[in-house]
């Protein structure tokens, strides 16, 4: 148990790295666009996520919504940026991933905690789960980053009509969910780090009546 502290830690922080992940996947808020014409997006500020777009409008343009409007990707749609698509991916294979990582962490913590000596039945789920937490952020990592980079080089989409947005906005920043993901990032870097830094004690140390 005293060689598995590390270990311990790195779970926490691993699933605290996936719940961001995944909350991150969920908000619409990873770019903020500041757009001049409020005749339909009546506050200046619509949110791009990676599965839909959303603004406050005081005209009832959309059946069900009086004040927020929403529209969802639908398949794939030629106008929707290459980073978009990458992190609807790339996200939902972190979430997959990083869930694996967590339940291989559970299975070799309760082998250690239960005193089980057999290395097999540890090391290696170690070693799964801190690949797992490490592919996992490497996944996180490409989409938030690339989004970043479009946001600080304001890059525009060319949104249909339906959508009711401008094709460029003014300015743009970058949302929530973009630091809510490098939070994610960070901490399932540093999990996966914890969980490979595992070393199985001597067979001294192992030897039980």
């Amino acid at each position: 148990v005293s060689a598995s502290h590390l270990q311990l830690t790195a779970f926490v922080l691993g699933t605290v790295g996936w719940i961001l992940c995944t909350i991150s996947m969920g908000m619409v808020e990873w770019r903020v666009w500041h757009v001049d014409n409020t005749t339909i997006i009546s506050s200046g500020i619509a949110w791009v996520g990676i599965w839909k777009v959303c603004f406050i409008s005081y005209l009832h343009i959309s059946p069900g919504y009086r004040e927020q409007f929403c529209h969802k990707f639908s398949g794939y749609e030629s106008f929707v940026p290459h980073e978009i698509y990458a992190a609807q991916g790339l996200l939902l294979t972190a979430m997959f991933v990083g869930l694996l990582g967590l339940a291989a962490t559970i299975f070799a913590l309760r082998n250690v905690y239960m005193g089980i000596t057999h290395k097999t039945l540890i090391t290696p789920f170690f070693l799964v789960g801190g690949f797992s937490y490490v592919f996992a952020g490497l996944c996180v990592l490409i989409p938030v980053s690339w989004n970043f980079y479009s946001v600080t080089h304001n890059r525009s989409i060319a949104f249909p009509p339906s959508y009711y947005m401008p094709p460029s906005p003014v300015a743009q920043e970058a949302g929530a969910a973009i630091s809510v993901g490098i939070v994610a990032v960070i901490l399932l870097l540093l999990s996966g780090t914890f969980s490979l830094s595992y070393r199985f004690p001597g067979a001294a140390n192992t030897i039980t009546k």
